[in-house]
């Protein structure tokens, strides 16, 4: 879907003696949308326990086992996202009565179906923190590409118009290109409790959708006598 908006002010006519030259200030709005085709989640294994090496143990285990299922989807890329363990206090706010652990693995693929089948297997001792879809680098530079494009196209056609109304000739004077970047919109949050996952956990459906892809162009032209 292309969406374009081309706005323009004309210098007025009294006041092109105080100008160098007539010109108008012209402005144009383009937007593409991008499939939004890479997918990254972020999974945990959390645990209590007076002892801290039995958390450790537990938690450890459990993401040893989350990294060898992703074996199995070659297109998941898989990594750890960092380890804590806090202790837990008392009511008192003194005294350490046990320690939480919790470890964080990093999902991302383009793959939808691998990443949801790895997330329903993961849900049997892990939980899902988060789950983004965006478009990859490359979806992403295609679609600007295609607006820039398109929003230049644009700007020159009204140049072309008003000058063509004004029975002038005209030259750009200058022009700038403004893109909105990137952008990372989330999927529907996940949470599970790793508490509550069971051997017949469903893997999440995945609807990624689209990005907006916004490009404006700024600029000026100059009529010629």
């Amino acid at each position: 879907m292309t969406t374009l908006v081309v706005t323009s002010v004309l210098c007025p006519l009294g006041a092109w003696a105080d100008e160098e030259r007539p010109h108008a200030n012209l402005s144009a709005d383009s937007s593409r949308a991008a499939a939004n085709d890479l997918f990254k989640a972020q999974v945990y294994a959390e645990a209590t326990d007076a002892n801290p090496g039995d958390v450790a143990r537990r938690v450890n285990s459990q993401i040893t086992g989350a990294i060898q299922a992703a074996r199995n989807y070659p297109t998941v890329k898989v990594r750890s996202n960092g380890s804590n363990t806090y202790p837990v206090y008392g009511k008192n706010g003194r005294t350490i009565e046990g320690w939480r652990m919790r470890s964080n693995l990093s999902l991302e693929s383009s793959d939808a179906t691998a990443v949801s089948e790895l997330l329903g297997k993961l849900q049997q001792n892990l939980a899902i923190a988060s789950l983004l879809a965006t478009p990859s680098p490359e979806t992403w530079k295609k679609a600007e590409d295609e607006a820039i494009t398109d929003a230049l196209t644009a700007f020159q056609n009204r140049a072309a118009l008003i000058a063509g109304s004004l029975k002038k000739k005209w030259k750009i004077r200058q022009v700038t290109v403004n893109t909105n970047g990137p952008s990372r919109p989330p999927m529907p949050y996940l949470r599970a409790q790793a508490s509550m996952a069971s051997a017949d956990t469903s893997p999440p459906a995945l609807e990624a959708g689209d990005s907006q892809v916004s490009v404006q162009v700024n600029g000026q032209i100059e009529f010629l006598e």
